[in-house]
């Protein structure tokens, strides 16, 4: 079942991102932090882009994309186009992967699992699904409060 769903709900996710980081007023705008947070919009955004490609990409599809975290949360004052690339290689990688995933394995248990919770395969692309959703909560507050 979830093989039939994920797509899909990625697919809105991910068309959601693109949105909130066009209806920024300003590529300064993206990156601006707000008082008693320590990420920006845009940062969010790259975190959210390496970690699915990471662990969907990777994961899963064996793409061969390299993570580089620290570069999501130190990098500043990028054009609105890079991210925009970033939010398109990882729209094609979901497009490509998520609709392969192997309905046996989701059953199986997740044996990479960096969270060190029990969990199938098709859990952890549930969890990875759920934190997607909640960083780009953030960036919408985000968003509008600079906006």
């Amino acid at each position: 079942m979830l093989n039939n769903i994920l797509p899909a709900l990625f697919e809105v996710e991910i068309n959601k991102l693109e949105e909130e980081i066009r209806l920024y007023t300003s590529d300064e705008d993206v990156w601006k932090v707000l008082p008693g947070t320590s990420n920006s919009g845009g940062t969010l955004c790259l975190h959210i882009c390496g970690n699915l490609r990471h662990f969907i990409g990777v994961g899963f599809g064996n793409t061969g994309y390299v993570r580089d975290r620290p570069y999501e949360f130190s990098a500043r004052d990028l054009k609105r186009e890079v991210l925009l690339e970033a939010i398109a290689d990882t729209r094609n990688m979901l497009s490509a992967v998520l609709p392969t995933l192997d309905p046996v394995k989701m059953e199986q248990d997740f044996t990479d699992n960096p969270m060190q919770v029990p969990m199938t395969y098709g859990a952890f692309v549930v969890h990875i699904y759920g934190h997607m959703r909640y960083h780009l909560g953030q960036i919408n507050y985000h968003r509008r409060i600079i906006s």
